[in-house]
């Protein structure tokens, strides 16, 4: 009992420290971000590795998840005879959750484990070192505007998912199923407000892009450099990123629509 009250103990005493070590990078990655916003083509590079490389995967779920809430909003309105209604549900549904949540999942999933492999693989390589020795600071060369192009990158994508998502409703909606295009188009612009839904996922989206690229960027420095290291660091970042997202999501939704 006494042995499993000490690992116990052992346990929560290194959180707390890996916790703590965590909010103190932040803290400086945050500090660094205006001399990172000095040299913004190093901020539009980044943006261009993050964002455009991640395009193709957004766009083809983005479709075919518009897709899946064509059919299945019509079939569930079909049976109340609210077909009208299937364009706002589209589009409450993608702006306000599947959008944000999903390029969250994607993001972490594909430029947060490029990120931490980067890193990783640079601290495997004594790129790191070799800067400081060099008198550049690599949290303000190499951290701060991968963190800036995450943050900024996250959102952009996020509203590209929720655009061909609601085209791809429209395809099937209309298109297949028959659903008056007036109607579609009319309701969901009557029943999506541009503050309270779309403002709220875009913030959400903010909050995403802040998280998952700070861990990302966190497991790739944590990482022990080797291969096995960095590759344990990627495994570490989908885990931890996809719980993030999913748990914020939640808290994010209570403070936003909870009192609606």
């Amino acid at each position: 009992m006494r042995d499993a009250i000490e690992r116990a103990g052992g346990w929560c005493i290194e959180s707390i420290t890996r916790l703590g070590y965590a909010a103190r990078f932040f803290c400086v990655v945050l500090q660094k971000v205006p001399f990172a916003l000095r040299r913004f083509r190093l901020v539009v590079d980044q943006i261009h590795f993050i964002g455009n490389y991640s395009l193709l995967i957004i766009l083809v779920s983005g479709l075919f998840i518009g897709f899946v809430l064509g059919l299945q909003g019509y079939y569930t309105l079909e049976t109340y005879g609210s077909e009208e209604f299937l364009g706002r549900l589209v589009a409450l549904s993608l702006v306000r959750e599947l959008g944000p949540v999903i390029t969250g999942l994607l993001y972490a999933g594909r430029a947060g484990t490029s990120l931490t492999a980067e890193i990783g693989l640079m601290k495997a390589g004594e790129q790191l070192s070799a800067m400081e020795m060099m008198a550049v600071d690599p949290l303000a060369r190499v951290f701060a505007p991968r963190f800036i192009a995450g943050v900024i990158a996250m959102p952009v994508l996020s509203v590209l998912f929720s655009a061909i998502g609601i085209f791809g409703a429209y395809l099937i909606g209309v298109r297949l199923v028959g659903v008056d295009a007036g109607a579609f188009w009319s309701q969901m612009q009557a029943g999506v407000d541009v503050v309270r839904d779309i403002g709220n996922g875009v913030l959400k989206t903010i909050v995403f892009g802040v998280a998952v690229t700070f861990i990302a960027l966190y497991q790739g420095f944590e990482s022990d450099p080797t291969p096995e290291g960095v590759s344990r660091a990627t495994t570490r970042t989908v885990v931890s990123s996809s719980l993030t997202v999913l748990g914020l999501d939640f808290i994010l939704t209570a403070l936003m629509f909870g009192g609606r």
